[in-house]
């Protein structure tokens, strides 16, 4: 494994420190929009597929130098290749990490003969699938977990606009059976096509989910097993003892959060046809030439990057929220939990030493303009300062079957959505004095209380830092360079934090401590467990 030097030990992350001290706790976006009115084109980045608005963030000229001089002193670029390159960089297991691969033009790509010969057949397969005149299926139910089932499930709801209008696709993923029995109530064995994704056709939730499937199926009268149901998996046998005959394997070099343009991507092939996913591909594979190729200046999954490391350990911004603008983006805020957290979620450098400094923020969010009636009252004037991440989408696509009045009063609503994003945004930076709200009439203020109080009350402190990504529309192509936009990112801040993004040795004990607790769900017996585990166990079972 090559050594790259960690960023705490770096001259940089010393010069990053005292410039924080001196002016970046201090910095104020309304002076500096005050003194820079080219600040929005100073700080605006065009990339592949998506605009970023930067000028909203807690960072200048010089903050900016300090963040690329500290890319340059972890050697970021070389990191960088040994990622498209295929070395090993998931050291602790040994792999590369070839996502980009799968979205590589033929001949473009480590393994390109490979990655085509099994993107080809996948696709052929989805779009016989998708041919309802011939395949008679009306419903696809996707049964996996984690990166198998995230992916997907967020990139079908956001393109739903493509799904042909009597095809349905269906998600479960829990183990918890009240995911599964809501999805089957209602279908028909004989229309609905079941897909089983698991690598190695043991993940406890999807096996559970699979055999409870396979089980209603029969018991409803279904026959044909093999046909009825294909696996997304590298354990071929396993699958045909299940009774699988087709089967779609993948490498040791596709991470789970990383697979959805692995054939794990079959449900989106199926919803939005083989040759939109090849848009998919290749609007990701933009994204990963831009990263790649563009200066670090003008980078910008490098600029994301380095941002988060500025918000994470010099401000000590604990998480960030998402805000997507766009309904079909509602589930892109749990994707990224997962692409984030269980990325940089750690707290050893490559070579298992313990860090002294914040990694992985916590990400969360919702689609606005649900999230301004939840936890906006927080963002504009809790006690914690919190990045934003606006996503807009300049032109709504609400599907073919939509026109006449409806398609009027619906663009009508796309305007108002799009104004409550910037008002967000816009309202985050400049705050609001006690002063100003003293001017103002508040219809439903209590008439009893002073006004100073009340001023105090409906005053907003400002100077809260958000980014904008706008897409021109929500396509297949815009979507896959957003996705591998912030796979770039987390991998830029995991390398300049010297850590291992690939791995995820903390789902493992949970995992191991619940096969040794399943046996005593049902004998109870508690011997050796703790207190409250033992205690927990008699509650459940009694």
């Amino acid at each position: 494994m090559t050594e790259f030097p960690r960023c705490d030990r770096t001259p940089s992350w010393e010069a990053l420190q005292s410039h924080f001290q001196q002016s970046g706790a201090s910095f104020d976006l309304r002076q500096a929009f005050d003194a820079d009115p080219e600040r929005f084109r100073t700080w605006s980045i065009q990339a592949p597929g998506v605009f970023a608005d930067l000028s909203k963030n807690l960072i200048d000229t010089r903050t900016l130098e300090l963040l690329l001089d500290l890319a340059a002193d972890v050697r970021l670029e070389a990191q960088r290749e040994a990622l498209f390159n295929g070395d090993p960089i998931n050291h602790t297991e040994g792999r590369a990490v070839l996502h980009t691969a799968l979205r590589a033009p033929a001949g473009q790509g480590p393994f390109s003969d490979e990655v085509q010969a099994s993107l080809t057949r996948m696709l052929a397969f989805a779009d016989a699938v998708r041919d309802q005149g011939k395949s008679g299926i009306t419903d696809v139910v996707h049964i996996g977990i984690g990166g198998s089932d995230l992916g997907p499930a967020m990139v079908v709801q956001a393109l739903q606009s493509y799904v042909p209008a009597g095809l349905k696709l269906h998600f479960v993923s829990n183990v918890d059976g009240h995911d599964l029995a809501p999805v089957l109530r209602g279908l028909d064995p004989r229309t609905t096509q079941f897909i089983v994704a698991s690598k190695t056709f043991t993940t406890q939730e999807t096996l559970a989910n699979a055999q409870a499937a396979k089980a209603w199926f029969l018991r409803s009268g279904g026959t044909d097993v093999a046909r009825h149901f294909a696996a997304t998996t590298s354990n071929a046998k396993a699958a045909a003892e299940f009774g699988i005959d087709t089967t779609f394997g993948f490498w040791d070099w596709v991470g789970g959060r990383y697979s959805l343009w692995s054939v794990i991507g079959l449900p989106i092939a199926i919803a939005i046809g083989s040759e939109r996913f090849r848009e998919l591909l290749a609007g990701a594979h933009a994204m990963d030439r831009h990263f790649r190729e563009a200066p670090a200046v003008g980078n910008l999954p490098v600029i994301l990057g380095l941002l988060d490391v500025w918000y994470r350990n010099f401000h000590r911004f604990t998480s960030r929220s998402v805000a997507p603008y766009h309904q079909g983006l509602r589930r892109l805020p749990a994707y990224l939990q997962q692409l984030e957290m269980e990325s940089n979620g750690k707290g050893v450098d490559r070579g298992g030493r313990a860090l002294g400094f914040g990694t992985s923020p916590v990400v969360w969010g919702e689609a606005g303009t649900n999230g301004q009636h939840a936890y906006f009252q927080m963002l504009h004037q809790g006690t914690d300062v919190i990045p934003v991440e606006f996503i807009a989408v300049k032109t709504p696509n609400f599907g073919a079957h939509v026109d006449g009045e409806l398609l009027d009063k619906l663009k009508d609503q796309h305007v108002k959505l799009l104004a409550n994003c910037l008002a967000q945004s816009q309202a985050l930076m400049q705050g609001k004095s006690a002063e100003v709200a003293r001017t103002e009439q508040a219809p439903t203020a209590s008439k009893d209380l002073d006004r100073d109080v009340l001023a105090k009350h409906r005053s907003f402190p400002g100077n809260r830092p958000s980014t904008t990504l706008v897409l021109d529309a929500l396509t297949p192509s815009s979507l896959g360079a957003l996705i591998a936009l912030y796979e770039h990112r987390v991998f830029v801040s995991g390398a300049v934090w010297g850590i291992n993004s690939f791995d995820q040795w903390g789902v493992e004990l949970g995992k191991a401590l619940c096969n040794s607790l399943l046996p005593r769900l049902a004998s109870g017996d508690a011997t050796g467990l703790d207190a409250s585990t033992a205690g927990l166990l008699a509650k459940v079972r009694g």
